[in-house]
């Protein structure tokens, strides 16, 4: 049985992070390293086909496709509803299966994830008024940013020569 749970997963690693913060810059170059170490890596941009739901191609790859799921925090990764929704469907997925997350905190500090603070207080302000009939919602975004922060992940600060490895 997990020999068939094996060969199902199409990728090794599914890549969760801001496009506007990280695409050009840390995440393609995290793609690269995986992709060139021979690890089977999902990256919207690069494994959806043009003419594809996106939001069905993501939840397939999470939830079907995938054995672990790095999540690359940045700056305005809390002001995407579509990062946000994508944390939740992970960390469900994470409690009833074996699925791994590996968090990535790329110039911001694991607290300021866990605690809503800095540029992730300004974004759940913006929510908070934007989905105010669905408070529902932006309690289980904020619930999920407090989960992953407690993951012991890699804090990665200014630049790549710099990294400390977080263990909370």
């Amino acid at each position: 049985m997990a020999k068939s749970a094996i060969s199902r997963c199409t990728y090794h690693v599914f890549l969760s992070f801001r496009g506007e913060d990280t695409r050009k810059s840390f995440t393609d170059h995290l793609y690269t390293a995986l992709v060139h170490l021979g690890i089977q890596t999902f990256r919207d941009d690069e494994e959806i086909e043009r003419g594809n739901n996106i939001k069905d191609e993501i939840e397939k790859a999470i939830l079907h496709h995938s054995k672990i799921s790095i999540v690359v925090f940045s700056k305005n990764y809390a002001a995407s509803t579509w990062c946000l929704n994508e944390l939740v469907m992970i960390l469900e997925h994470k409690k009833s299966s074996k699925h791994i997350v590996l968090p990535v905190f790329y110039d911001v500090d694991p607290s300021q994830v866990k605690n809503q603070t800095g540029s992730y207080a300004e974004a759940f302000s913006q929510h908070e008024q934007n989905f105010e009939s669905e408070t529902n919602m932006v309690q289980r975004w904020r619930n999920a940013l407090k989960e992953v922060a407690d993951i012991g992940g890699m804090v990665l600060q200014d630049s790549w020569n710099r990294f400390s490895c977080d263990t909370n």
